[in-house]
């Protein structure tokens, strides 16, 4: 069966897209996309919905649903407001109806798109996270992981760890990855795995990186990036507004408030387009193929905006 596919990114963080009808086999195609193509993420597929603009789903390179993506929400955002001529949008997700909005370009050849991140919780049993019979986790060490690194356990509703660390641990990933291997492996803390960020002030911001569930270490992950916004503001180390992060891929604008208990959050990003495929898709990737491949012309744009912006990640990603 043929089927037309769309490569995009958001800030490098790499998918095919597709629409369709709802089926139970998109994790498959998930698969035979990764193990033809090393370098994407994964699977993002738009699906009509009964209560918003469309239905967004979002599957791992490992076959894995996530129940959210900030980074291809915003692709998914720009495909549906190009197809319907809007220039706002709701989008279905897992957990969330996400309100999705074109803005104004980072760069001129740049489509930008902000997308509503949401829900928002720190209570252990939504990541799930089992630890010292807490129901949260705010800034406090992982005495076993290391009694320097403040971490905090929030869900986005993505589940996610995040570590305030000096320069050194993001110069060199070994501890990231040690720990974030460890969680995403057999273990007592977190039975479904967790997405691990590290995160280091600089300048005018801060520099994220991620090792994502599913994934592995990532370019970027649009809900990482805004859980590390958030907890950043938290600390105090950035103030609360628009936040910019830096990250391997290159850099975002997450906007954080907070009135009361209420905490609002909207990740504001590039919608790149790669390149547009014809696949003939069949039951295993030794059958299947990609038919055609017609390169958009997008990313000339995108790699100057990143190497205008990559000073603060060179720092860090050699």
């Amino acid at each position: 069966m043929d089927i037309t596919l769309l490569k995009v990114h958001g800030s490098m963080n790499t998918f095919y897209m597709v629409e369709g009808p709802e089926r139970q086999d998109y994790d498959q195609l998930a698969l035979q996309l990764a193990e033809l193509d090393q370098g994407i993420d994964g699977l993002l597929v738009i699906l009509p919905s009964a209560t918003a603009d469309a239905k967004m789903r979002v599957f791992n390179r490992d076959g894995s649903e996530a129940s959210m993506c900030g980074n291809g929400l915003r692709c998914v955002a720009r495909y549906v407001c190009e197809r319907g001529n809007l220039t706002n949008a709701v989008i279905e997700t897992m957990k969330a109806h996400l309100h999705v909005e074109k803005e104004q370009t980072l760069m001129d050849g740049i489509a930008t798109y902000s997308v509503e991140i949401s829900p928002v919780s720190f209570q252990l049993t939504d990541l799930p996270m089992t630890y010292d019979g807490r129901e949260e986790l705010i800034l406090t060490p992982l005495p076993f992981v290391s009694e320097d690194v403040p971490f905090t356990a929030v869900a986005v509703p993505n589940p996610h760890l995040i570590g305030l660390v000096p320069g050194s641990f993001q110069a060199d990933e070994s501890h990231q990855k040690r720990w974030a291997e460890t969680f995403n492996g057999p273990n007592d803390y977190f039975s479904d795995g967790v997405n691990v960020s590290y995160v280091t002030k600089v300048e005018d911001g801060i520099f994220v990186r991620t090792f994502e569930r599913g994934v592995g270490f990532t370019n970027a992950c649009g809900t990482a990036m805004t859980a590390s916004a958030l907890v950043s503001c938290m600390a105090g180390i950035v103030p609360y507004g628009d936040v910019y992060v830096y990250n391997p891929g290159g850099m975002v604008k997450c906007s954080v408030s907070k009135e009361g208990d209420r905490i609002s959050l909207k990740l504001t990003g590039n919608a790149s387009y790669l390149s547009k495929h014809v696949f003939d898709w069949k039951d295993t990737s030794e059958d299947s193929r990609f038919v055609s491949a017609d390169d958009l012309g997008e990313q000339a744009n995108y790699e100057k905006f990143s190497r205008q912006t990559s000073a603060v990640a060179r720092q860090f990603v050699g």
